[in-house]
């Protein structure tokens, strides 16, 4: 436990920090397994769901809560499972 004035400031900060990074990395798994869920199987907006899911690992990726190469390798990975769905 934090002793100081500053650490405790220091620990709610983090706190709040941290709620909110595994919100948006929430988001972003949630809507990649909705693309996933659309190419599999074959019923839906795969383009829509695609750019929603872009959208979203780009924003975590804006955040810091995931890093460059991790965005790049994850909507890759996207890409080429709706490409060879169709």
């Amino acid at each position: 436990m934090p002793i100081t004035r500053s650490a405790k400031k220091a620990l709610r900060v983090s706190s709040r920090k941290k709620f909110v990074n595994d919100r948006r990395k929430k988001n972003m798994k949630d809507t990649i397994k909705k693309v996933e869920k659309v190419i599999r199987e074959k019923k839906g907006d795969t383009k829509g769901a695609l750019s929603e899911a872009y959208s979203a690992i780009d924003k975590a990726l804006k955040k810091g809560v995931i890093k460059k190469n991790t965005a790049s390798r994850r909507k890759a990975k996207l890409s080429r499972h709706a490409k060879n769905a169709k």
